[in-house]
């Protein structure tokens, strides 16, 4: 088994997300509080976005960095165009509902994109600090595609305008701590860093890890909840991760990152958002299917690139790099 797929299986975040998964299909009552959730995620944010960029303060913005965020911000507006040509023809969803489930396949999962950085720096090949911003990019692009799609921009059907969607989308918590938390980072840099660094590097891994527990509990539990999803979307859900992290793959190795960053760059364009669009498909567009697309986004494609597709990324990028990566 290639080594890259090896430590997927065996790191502790993985494997507290599959003891979330168990225990919720085993029906346990184990849970973990709302509001200590919502505050490990805070964390984790905040955490990430630090070091993000403690990382670029040292290293400095050149034509890589910016070259990385431009073909962030394209694919973030250009993957739910694949992601809807599927839900339409084979998934046979709706205009509206396959717009909403298509924005959330270009936008990115901070704790998919998290747990591969954990995963790529146990096998040596941490990527450039720089992509927490690329992160960031993506967030907020595939949402304005995703409406277009649905009907355009104009005032929801439930008589919100268009001013209050692009502050949803441009204002969500993930975003501003995610900016706001990189942007901090460059202006301490390293020595500033070092004033805060026990607190957001020692706690860092146990904090993901109960973090991770938690999403398995919910994953688990919503696919046994689920009524919406068909087998084709189930497919659809699972075909998505495969075709765009390939692709992102591909494009970050064709602007000449290095290993780590083109497997993390697969990795965001692989994965689906599940906080802030969600969040913007319920204010845009109320009349779309919640079940349809936390079901597709969380319990399907979720677990599928935590448990599976990160490692099958990782080995891609070192594949196309010629294998000197994987130890």
């Amino acid at each position: 088994m290639d080594a890259s797929v090896l430590q997927t299986f065996t790191s502790p975040v993985v494997l507290f997300f599959v003891l979330g998964l168990l225990a919720a299909f085993a029906r346990s009552d184990l849970a973990i509080p709302e509001a200590i959730a919502k505050g490990m995620s805070l964390y984790l944010m905040a955490a990430i976005g630090l070091k993000g960029g403690v990382a670029v303060a040292k290293s400095g913005i050149d034509a890589r960095v910016l070259g990385a965020l431009l073909i962030g911000i394209l694919a973030s507006f250009a993957l739910p165009l694949i992601a809807n040509l599927l839900l339409r023809t084979f998934g046979r969803l709706d205009r509206i509902n396959a717009g909403a489930v298509a924005a959330h396949y270009g936008s990115v999962s901070v704790v998919t994109y998290v747990t591969a950085v954990e995963i790529l720096t146990g096998s040596q090949m941490a990527p450039q600090g720089f992509m927490v911003a690329v992160l960031a990019a993506m967030e907020t692009p595939a949402i304005l595609t995703g409406l277009l799609l649905a009907r355009g921009l104009g005032k929801s059907s439930d008589g919100r305008s268009k001013g209050e969607l692009l502050h949803e989308v441009f204002l969500n918590a993930s975003v501003v701590l995610l900016l706001g938390a990189f942007a901090i980072g460059m202006i301490a840099g390293p020595d500033g860093f070092a004033e805060v660094t026990p607190f957001f590097e020692a706690g860092f891994k146990g904090v993901l890890c109960l973090f991770l527990l938690d999403m398995g509990l919910i994953a688990a539990r919503r696919i046994m909840d689920a009524r919406s999803v068909t087998w084709r979307l189930a497919v659809i859900a699972i075909a998505l991760p495969l075709i765009n992290g390939t692709l992102g793959t591909l494009a970050a190795h064709a602007i000449g990152l290095d290993v780590g960053s083109v497997a993390a760059f697969g990795v965001l364009c692989a994965s689906a958002s599940y906080i802030a669009v969600p969040a913007a498909m319920r204010l845009a567009l109320p009349e779309a299917d919640p079940g349809i697309y936390l079901t597709m986004s969380l319990s399907v494609t979720f677990p599928f690139n935590i448990l599976i597709n990160i490692g099958l990324i990782t080995a891609f990028a070192s594949m196309l790099a010629g294998g000197a990566a994987v130890p």
